[in-house]
């Protein structure tokens, strides 16, 4: 039997509907079904996926090949039972409620076999308003470094793998991570590949956010991240000596992983929880936050970090509640350096280094930082439907600053500035995204829009992420555009931002609102 170009490995745990969508793209890949192997294994699942492997198996017996075991936990274990049996000259890891482009296989063997890579990553796009970091996806790659490239940022295994370099190094998942495990399998495969190239110019992988938000990494809890993290970062320090390389691999952890810790969701924890956590990120930034990391970070993150490492919990607390309740911080200017007036500035009982406050050098992003005080839908004079956006800062003394107009984005879309105005207690401005342009600017499988002001200041261009200190109580609306039903929805991110999420509606979802809608008996 000739050696198959690629196996394509998926870990499946009760992921119907989506498994078969997902296996229906692997199985009709253009590269031929015999070329490639489907290696699938049963974690235990209890709602069909099973069963729905095995009948897939029994369609294509000579590409799919299906393993059942009990729950393990997580992703880890099935993908090392399925790496232990590939045969294929690659491996692609595919999770089992995403799917394919139609031609991803073909074109990621083909480059990987022109280029001599070890490791190809290509394009991924979110489906259901699911973010994905796109800064490596930036254009095609022959050649990128692992330290000097947006690479650490795009740490999920969805890449293909050469699979004699998987078993050279014996490259396997931790199985003691419940979450994240394939980081460190992603990291040492990219430190020890000779060639990584990136694809970008097709939609390779299409990643989707279940709407049950079932997934294993939508609901895991605050400590058990806390250990993934530690986990992931310990691996690091294991793999990299320490100093810049080290550096440029630990940065995304803290600015992502270590961040969403001490989230706004922090402060509803239990108490008990609060002070382990504390503790956790205390220990993580004594043994690995360097001042090049620290420097690098965004404010918020910068203080919530730093504040968990010297302060207490009602420390932290009081710090993550200026952001969450009480609004836009203070600037505090001392001579020509400006700083930000969170709790804890020039503390003498924490004493937290004025450097970890100043926002000198990005004056005109800490100028745009604003707050949403609210999100309405509107009619606009032509009759079509608009998102109004009304943002507060308490810098009266905004519009003098700032050189030029004031204005809020959502994405690529940029808002129609209806007011700039202030009073007594601040500035205000107000913007509408029309329905259209933010249908347009989405793909088939929706998007997820961050909402971010945007002013010219200090002789550059000031952006920053607006908050909402609240969710909008403004309603989700569904909207045609051509064949396609989407829903758009004001919400909220874990951060605290606003966000304005675009989701595709099945025909089936549009046809039971409709019924809805109609008196008994559909007259």
């Amino acid at each position: 039997m000739r050696e198959p170009d690629v196996s394509v490995v998926v870990a499946v745990y009760n992921t119907m509907p989506y498994l078969t969508k997902c296996l229906n793209s692997l199985v009709r890949q253009s590269i031929g079904r015999d070329r490639i192997e489907v290696v699938a294994v049963d974690d235990g699942s209890t709602d069909g996926s099973g069963r729905e492997l095995d009948r897939f198996a029994r369609l294509y017996p000579e590409t799919v090949k299906v393993i059942h075991q009990a729950n393990s936990g997580g992703p880890a274990a099935p993908s090392n039972r399925a790496l232990d049996v590939a045969t294929g000259r690659y491996v692609f890891f595919i999770g089992a409620d995403d799917y394919l482009g139609p031609e991803a296989l073909e074109r990621l063997v083909h480059a990987a076999d022109e280029y001599d890579s070890d490791v190809v990553l290509g394009k991924a796009i979110g489906v259901n308003s699911r973010n994905i970091h796109q800064a490596v996806f930036a254009r095609n790659e022959v050649e990128i470094d692992l330290f000097d490239s947006a690479l650490p940022w795009s740490l999920a295994n969805t890449k293909l793998f050469r699979r004699e370099l998987v078993e050279r190094h014996h490259l396997r998942y931790p199985e003691d991570m419940p979450v994240g495990s394939d980081q460190p399998f992603t990291l040492e495969a990219c430190f020890r590949a000779k060639r990584i190239s990136v694809l970008a110019d097709y939609d390779f992988y299409h990643a989707v956010r279940r709407l049950n938000a079932h997934n294993i990494t939508y609901r895991s809890r605050h400590v058990e991240r806390l250990g993934c993290v530690k986990s992931i970062m310990d691996f690091v320090a294991g793999l990299i000596e320490p100093g810049e390389r080290r550096d440029a691999i630990l940065v995304r952890h803290f600015a992502w992983e270590v961040a969403r810790l001490v989230e706004d969701d922090f402060l509803q924890l239990d108490r008990a929880v609060q002070e382990q956590v504390l503790a956790g990120v205390r220990d993580l930034a004594d043994r690995y936050l360097t001042d090049r990391i620290r420097a690098s970070l965004e404010i918020e993150p910068r203080l919530r970090i730093g504040t968990a490492q010297r302060g207490t919990v009602d420390d932290l607390l009081a710090v993550i509640r200026q952001d969450a309740e009480e609004g836009v911080p203070p600037t505090v200017v001392d001579g020509d350096r400006w700083y930000a007036g969170y709790p804890g500035f020039r503390d003498p009982r924490l004493e937290l280094p004025d450097s970890w406050f100043d926002v000198s050098d990005n004056a005109a992003d800490w100028l745009a930082r604003l707050e949403a005080v609210a999100v309405t839908w509107e009619t606009c004079d032509d009759g079509e439907r608009a998102l109004a956006v009304t943002a507060r800062t308490p810098r009266r003394d905004l519009a003098s600053l700032t050189s030029g107009p004031i204005g809020l984005t959502a994405g690529d879309v940029t808002g129609t500035t209806l007011e700039t105005s202030r009073d007594g207690a601040g500035s205000t401005v107000r913007a509408q995204f029309r329905v259209g342009l933010l249908l347009a600017g989405s793909g088939t499988g929706g998007s997820l829009l961050s909402v971010r002001s945007q002013l010219t200041a200090f002789g550059g261009v000031g952006t920053a992420a607006v908050r909402a200190p609240t969710r909008p109580t403004v309603s989700r609306l569904m909207f045609r555009r051509g064949m396609r039903f989407f829903v758009i929805t004001p919400t909220t991110s874990h951060r605290g931002q606003l966000v304005i999420a675009i989701a595709p509606v099945t025909p089936r979802r549009v046809l039971a609102r409709l019924r809805r809608r109609l008196p008994q008996g559909g007259k």
